[in-house]
């Protein structure tokens, strides 16, 4: 499959996950994008990791790419583990979800 179908297809997705940022006032849904604009991100990576394996030739050429996608990955779960105990703790004061009410904290 070309490269040009991986790139649209991660374009495509991270524009709707900044959409999704920028559009969005629901905290759990805001987490969601960010989370699909950090695969979309992944899923380019992995991409330009098997062409250039396909050009190189070798086996383990294009493994770099791959091997840092996992330690993405790695970290994005910490960062949900997290930013899930942030809004647990967000609903837990405010019986909401909704970002605006973030504001009332600084005082």
């Amino acid at each position: 499959m070309p490269i040009q179908y991986y790139i649209a297809l991660a374009v495509t997705l991270f524009s709707i996950g900044v959409v999704g940022v920028l559009i969005r006032r629901n905290a759990i849904i805001v987490f969601m994008c960010i989370e699909l604009m950090l695969n979309a991100a992944n899923l380019l990576l992995v991409a330009f990791s098997k062409t250039h394996q396909g050009i190189a030739g070798n086996v383990l050429a294009g493994i770099d790419g791959q091997i840092f996608v996992f330690f993405i990955m790695v970290v994005a779960a910490a960062e949900v583990s997290v930013g899930l105990a942030i809004i647990v703790m967000m609903y837990r004061n405010t019986h909401s979800t909704d970002i605006n009410f973030l504001n009332r904290l600084k005082n």
